[in-house]
């Protein structure tokens, strides 16, 4: 509570900050939802042009722009909240806002792909998989890793996230040096100690022939994202209180570090920090810009069950699709998948979301039952979208 009190303390107005509202956030899920649709349907429709099907493939930094969004977006609220047990009340929050609809998704899929080996399960999928999911710790076991619910590496990375962050926050206030800081431990931590240790060990578990199979799970693991979400905090306060050298001092450090690990142990983790560290820059400017447009904000607001629901309506359109492989199928699969995922969305908020958010609500509000909130109400206190 203290913690709280200190970032009440020092923070100003958001009304005058890029945050007082949250279009530029919306806009940036958007656009992160539309990324996350591109590769999967290049992978089911591909138009075979290269450059068209590479240009689509870069859709998989539509997560990495949630990460940054959910970071900022979590950041947000705490410092625009004063409450009693703010903690507990975070907690609730966020479960209600992402369990519900998630372990619907759960026996959806199972019935969609069956319980047999595949790539991200190599001896199929049985009940310890499953339970890993429901409760959220699949990302700690590679075989748990996107077998049950297609992409959900990313929700068990959310969650964890969501985990650490109020003691994170409590601890570290608006210093957002802190956050950077830590955010190179954790990197170079896991780049020289825990993701050759983790490789060699679940490489001997699982045999021969599966070893990138390994290393990508090692490569989605929660240890792997965090930096990325503490980077995220650091934006969040610099758009805040203002850029300052030290940050850009910081992140040169960071960039240095990483390069000389990467050279001295082979993790093939350099890219991906750069990547992330220029991602990053562009979700700093999209909301100092103040940039918006409505129908991607639209989709923004819905992005998170448009990101469970898509693998299913692609499953669904790959069954029927009448187009054979080009760039009229891609482009064409492309807006029908976003449309019929934005359909599915508009129909769970009304049917699961809507109520879950309402229940947190009657959980976290003192003294009195508010009235049921409205859907763009919701899509603001959202991490993931």
């Amino acid at each position: 509570m203290q913690g709280q009190t200190r970032l009440a303390a020092g923070r100003t107005d958001t009304g005058g900050t890029p945050f007082g509202r949250s279009h530029s956030l919306d806009f940036l899920r958007g656009l992160a939802i539309l990324g996350v649709m591109a590769i999967h349907v290049s992978q089911s429709f591909p138009s075979n042009i290269h450059a068209v099907d590479y240009a689509f493939l870069c859709g998989w930094t539509g997560v990495n722009v949630f990460y940054f969004v959910s970071a900022m977006t979590m950041c947000l609220m705490w410092t625009q909240r004063s409450e009693a047990n703010p903690t507990r009340k975070f907690y609730i929050r966020r479960f209600l806002r992402i369990a519900p609809l998630f372990w619907l998704a759960i026996p959806v899929y199972l019935f969609i792909n069956g319980t047999g080996p595949s790539y991200n399960a190599p001896d199929g999928i049985g009940p310890h998989q499953i339970i890993l999911t429901a409760t959220f710790l699949h990302g700690f076991w590679p075989d748990s890793i996107n077998s049950v619910v297609p992409g959900d590496w990313s929700i068990a990375a959310e969650m964890m996230f969501y985990l650490v962050f109020p003691f994170v926050i409590i601890a570290f206030g608006s210093r957002r040096h802190l956050y950077l800081a830590l955010a190179i431990v954790l990197h170079l931590v896991n780049v020289c100690l825990f993701k050759p240790l983790a490789f060699a060990l679940f490489s001997a578990y699982y045999g021969p022939g599966h070893e990138a199979f390994v290393w990508n799970a090692l490569h989605i693991s929660f240890l792997n994202q965090l930096p990325i979400f503490l980077v995220g905090c650091a934006l969040f306060f610099a758009l805040r209180d203002g850029f300052a050298r030290s940050d850009a001092a910081f992140l040169a450090a960071f960039i240095a570090l990483s390069f000389v690990a990467d050279r001295a142990t082979g993790s093939h983790e350099f890219n991906y920090l750069a990547i992330n560290l220029v991602l990053g820059a562009c979700v700093f400017w999209c909301i100092r810009l103040a940039l918006r447009l409505q129908p991607i904000e639209a989709l923004g607001r819905n992005s998170y069950s448009m990101y469970l629901s898509h693998f299913a309506v692609i499953y669904g359109l790959h069954h029927v699709w009448p187009l054979a492989d080009g760039l009229a199928s891609l482009l064409l699969a492309y807006v029908v998948t976003a449309a019929l995922s934005y359909l599915v969305a508009r129909a769970t908020w009304h049917l699961v979301e809507r109520r879950a958010q309402d229940l947190a609500h009657r959980l976290t509000s003192p003294g009195s039952i508010r009235p049921a909130i409205q859907p763009t109400m919701a899509a603001h206190a959202t991490g993931l979208r």
